[in-house]
């Protein structure tokens, strides 16, 4: 067992409405309360929500936290339809997302641009989760480990040692995203060693043993448990189980330290 501390992230993406994202958010409080203190638990809503999310979050004893699940790297101007760091930390947030394979494959995000919105997001102190992840063409042309290296050096290009304390590495693979197909404990373990040891190679030993590394790809309770087994497979992004209370509530049981 690791003593890296569990992390899970629940992505809602484009769902929930001011009603069931406040009733949700309420839920996810109630069914994880046991394991607020042993699992770093956050849920990345749509933007309209954040702050009444928060708010419903602050007004509960609750360790969870609230992230965004994208943010643009100018600190303001004229980028019509973005929200900044300082937006998003002034809704209250500390985490957020970047380089979610939806953002890369359907809204076209370079893996500079990305590189931009993370070192933007962690200059700003925020907790920045970068996503990672082979399509199905790449994973069959044998090319998971070519992806998941070149979009883990340029998404950390320039990116220091002590900011890496900020940093959370989220493996998707993009095929298992929302189509019910997971990878395996095994394959998924042994896409995160290698991102483990690319971490080393660029960073140190001490920084890739302390670095965060989840799973995000159709999750499940029936299946977290033997993913989250693996040793270094901490914890996981979550979309559609995320947002049904009771599955969400059983995936941070599964990751919690037994």
């Amino acid at each position: 067992m690791s003593d890296r501390k569990p992390y899970v992230g629940g992505n809602w993406k484009m769902n929930t409405s001011v009603d069931t994202s406040s009733s949700l958010a309420r839920g996810v409080v109630d069914a994880c309360e046991s394991a607020q203190g042993s699992v770093d638990i956050v849920v990345f809503p749509p933007a309209p929500y954040l702050i009444g999310v928060k708010s419903i979050l602050r007004s509960r004893p609750t360790s969870i936290a609230t992230g965004a699940q994208d943010l643009y790297f100018e600190a303001d101007g004229a980028f019509t339809g973005e929200i900044s760091v300082a937006m998003v930390k002034d809704c209250g947030c500390g985490h957020a997302l970047a380089g979610h394979s939806e953002r890369r494959h359907v809204i076209g995000e370079s893996d500079e641009l990305v590189n931009a919105k993370v070192r933007a997001t962690l200059e700003g102190g925020l907790t920045c989760v970068l996503c990672i992840g082979e399509t199905l063409e790449e994973r069959e042309a044998g090319e998971t480990n070519a992806v998941n290296e070149r979009q883990l050096r340029t998404g950390l290009a320039d990116v220091g040692l002590r900011q890496m304390d900020k940093v959370v590495i989220a493996y998707e693979p993009v095929w298992a995203i929302g189509t019910g197909k997971t990878a395996s404990p095994e394959d998924a373990q042994a896409a995160h060693a290698f991102i483990r040891g690319l971490l080393a190679e660029m960073f140190s030993d001490e920084v890739a043993q302390r670095t965060r590394i989840i799973y995000g790809g159709s999750v499940k309770p029936s299946n977290a448990a033997a993913l989250f087994g693996q040793p270094d497979i901490d914890g996981g992004l979550i979309g559609g189980a995320s947002l049904k209370v009771e599955d969400f509530a059983a995936i941070v049981k599964a990751a919690a330290p037994h």
